[in-house]
């Protein structure tokens, strides 16, 4: 099963430079045989840009999340904290297989969908 993920362009973009390996959420899928994310680059950018396998998700405290993941998070600790906030449990999904698009991809022209605030399913193969 394929997931679609709103994430910032700025690190949508780090995802497939492989400068990030993980992608980090407050609320995770409640489905468990979710293999593949499908990246819409949010706003300003609007645009489908690729997609990639999942390796594992990760899920525990935010410290203990940041310990296992900050030197392949692509992102910085205090961002980390700012965005986990109060939380007492943090996911961060680890990359395994990236592919970016040639062309990037419409939400409405080519999934008929309008921009997730976190996460959808695909139902589309």
């Amino acid at each position: 099963m394929r997931v679609l993920l709103s994430i910032k362009p700025e690190f949508a973009f780090k995802i497939f430079e492989g400068e990030k390996k993980f992608e980090f959420r407050k609320v995770i899928f409640k489905k468990l045989d979710v293999t593949t994310v499908v990246v819409y680059a949010s706003s300003p950018v609007q645009q489908v840009i690729g997609e990639f396998e999942i390796d594992t998700i990760l899920t525990s405290n935010p410290e203990d999340i940041w310990q296992r993941t900050k030197k392949l998070s692509g992102i910085t600790e205090k961002y980390f904290y700012e965005y986990f906030g109060e939380r007492e449990i943090a996911h961060a999904i680890k990359i395994k297989e990236v592919k970016k698009y040639s062309k990037p991809l419409s939400l409405k022209d080519d999934f008929n969908v309008s921009p997730p605030q976190s996460y959808m399913y695909l139902d589309i193969a």
